[in-house]
């Protein structure tokens, strides 16, 4: 693992030394474009998983009144949950294992910038005099619990119960972890939320301009 992440801090480096060649050396930037090309690499695993996520989340009315409906008999409900997932085309599996295939990777970006070593370069970034210190203002805490909401409230349109809870609970919680964690790593996940938050954009554009061509 150490050899991954030293592997990964040298790629940050790489982003730095292009912000070197463009005349405005600063890691805060490299950092920022570092997620825009491993967010164009995983475009394809983000757009199947974010599609599954949205269309269990629209049939989950239906889901609630299958559950209360054979609420007794776990086998007929097995049953018949598998009946509207497969009328609906839908294999709760599938918006799963894009996230897990993701996981190993981000959690190797997040101890690559946890722990790195911002010696020789300029780790400034804005109002930011060091980037492997926590935001002294509290922007990014709030910039990250917002981008994160907002992320979050895409894909959990018709969220209800325990998973509305979390629509709300989680960013409070990236929030509560950001105040305490490097300002490097929170640029990483707010720009990452930025991004995500412009592909479901682009996604749910796309999806609308398909039904309504099909309606037509």
């Amino acid at each position: 693992m150490d050899f991954i992440i030293d592997a990964m801090a040298s790629i940050l480096m790489f982003f730095y030394s292009v912000t070197e060649m463009v005349g405005y050396p600063n890691f805060g930037l490299a950092i920022i474009l570092f997620t825009i090309v491993i967010k164009i690499i995983l475009y394809p695993m983000t757009v199947k998983q974010t599609r599954s996520m949205k269309a269990i989340q629209d049939i989950q009315p239906k889901v609630k009144a299958i559950q209360d409906k054979y609420k007794g008999d776990s086998e007929k409900l097995g049953r018949e949950m598998t009946k509207l997932y497969k009328e609906s085309g839908i294999n709760p599996i599938a918006g799963c294992l894009p996230l897990l295939v993701q996981m190993p990777f981000l959690i190797i970006i997040f101890w690559a910038l946890k722990d790195f070593n911002y010696a020789g370069v300029i780790n400034g970034f804005i109002w930011i005099t060091d980037l492997s210190l926590p935001d002294p203002f509290y922007i990014l805490p709030v910039l990250a619990v917002v981008t994160t909401f907002v992320q979050q409230k895409q894909v959990m349109s018709n969220a209800t119960g325990s998973s509305k809870m979390m629509l709300y609970m989680m960013p409070l919680f990236i929030g509560w972890i950001s105040v305490t964690f490097p300002s490097g790593l929170v640029i990483y996940w707010v720009t990452n939320n930025i991004l995500q938050i412009i592909q479901q954009w682009y996604i749910n554009r796309g999806d609308a301009a398909l039904v309504s061509k099909e309606a037509k």
